[in-house]
Parts: C-alpha cells; structure tokens; sequence
C-alpha cells in the first residue's frame, strides 16, 4: 500500500488492520455464551467496530483536526478494546483464554502503532489546515 495513491479511507493501512481486528473481535465473541450477548459480547464488538469507523469518520472530516480528533477516538476505543479482552481471559470471569486473546492484543497493538504514526504524520503537516 506504501505506493499506492490514497483514494479513499479504505486504501488506508490503519483501517484496514482495524477491520482485521474487528473481525477477529466478531469471530472469539461467538464462542462466549449467550448470556452475554448483552455484556461483554457487545462491548468488545462495539469498541472494536468503533476504531475503523472512527477512521473512517475522520477521513470524512473537512479539518486536519477534526481528523485527528477521531483518531484519538479510535486510539481509546482500542484501549477500551484491550481491556475487555484481558479482562474476559481473567480466571475470574473466564469467558475465554489468554491463549485465544494474545494474537488479537498483538493485532491491537499494530493498529495503535499505525494509529500513532497517522496522528504524527498529520500533526507535522499542521493541525487545522484544510485537506
């Protein structure tokens, strides 16, 4: 992607990692029971689908701030997102394993690291300048 133009919020890295890790959100959720359907279930798939659609949400903004205020949005979604997973994999609880929710923190962190990179390239072009 690193030659391609950017058309679009879909050509971007940071949203595309971010559907990646809401897709696996979806995908370890359906093996939680259905008593929490309404719990944990649909906190880790909200704040999971809130980072690429805050992306998303950004790119659309008509200000570079704007832009970067959805990112940092995204940013705590995703921090949002990492605590419901340990916290579903703590004995305690119990609705999963630190074995199944390891490789999708490992994906959270590549999305913070893009989401960081994003928000530094943008702020070194200038914070509220037009697009």
């Amino acid at each position: 992607m690193a030659n391609c133009e950017i058309r679009s919020y879909q050509d971007l890295q940071v949203w595309q990692e971010g559907m990646n890790l809401a897709e696996a959100c979806y995908q370890l959720t359906r093996t939680f029971p259905k008593d929490e359907l309404y719990g944990m279930t649909s906190q880790i798939r909200r704040a999971s689908a809130s980072i690429p659609a805050n992306v998303a949400e950004g790119y659309g903004r008509e200000y570079r701030a704007e832009y970067i205020r959805h990112l940092r949005i995204a940013q705590g979604s995703l921090k949002e997102l990492e605590t419901h997973l340990l916290l579903s994999a703590r004995a305690g609880v119990g609705l999963t394993t630190t074995q199944a929710v390891n490789p999708i923190l490992n994906k959270s962190e590549s999305v913070g690291k893009l989401l960081r990179a994003l928000i530094r390239s943008l702020e070194k072009k200038g914070v509220g300048s037009g697009e």
